[in-house]
């Protein structure tokens, strides 16, 4: 699936971002924050726009989120993390953990705070979501930030 409506008259020049990247899994979270920084940049944020915090994993997002949105700080906050698929059922709960729990968080501060996790069930597919190009979710998570963020702005000039 492929993401199609992205205005990309977003711009990210009025906004303050935090990202926050789970610390498990580097090898595809690092691409994840690239993606995300960069897409950032191209849509005209400034580096010092931009506040990154690590998190363990992906299980405890959630609560490194909601303590970023309590800051008041941010415009929005984005989420980077992996959880691949092992043996047991452990990535179902680690996964839908992580879904809730942002979603929460979101609705909680009236903040958009985004799901870039990836959920994949082998490696090879967590790498082709993390590196460099269209298919980078992190990217595609900071692109949708951005356009909720331009909604919301929109909205509020009406």
């Amino acid at each position: 699936m492929t993401y199609r409506t992205f205005n990309e008259h977003c711009s990210a020049a009025d906004f303050r971002f935090a990202i926050i990247v789970a610390r498990f899994n580097p090898e595809i979270t690092d691409g994840l924050l690239n993606g995300a920084k960069e897409a950032l940049i191209n849509a005209g944020a400034g580096e010092g726009s931009m506040s990154i915090y690590y998190a363990p994993g992906s299980f405890e997002l959630p609560f490194m989120a909601q303590q970023v949105a309590a800051t008041g700080s941010f415009d929005a906050i984005i989420c980077l993390g992996a959880v691949l698929k092992g043996e047991t059922p452990h990535f179902d709960y680690v996964a839908a953990a992580a879904q809730q729990g942002i979603l929460e968080v979101s609705l909680k501060y009236n903040l958009p705070v985004m799901f870039g996790v990836i959920t994949a069930l082998t490696m090879e597919q967590a790498i082709v979501r993390s590196s460099d190009g269209s298919t980078n979710r992190g990217a595609e998570a900071a692109l949708a930030c951005l356009e909720v963020l331009a909604t919301i702005k929109e909205m509020k000039q009406r």
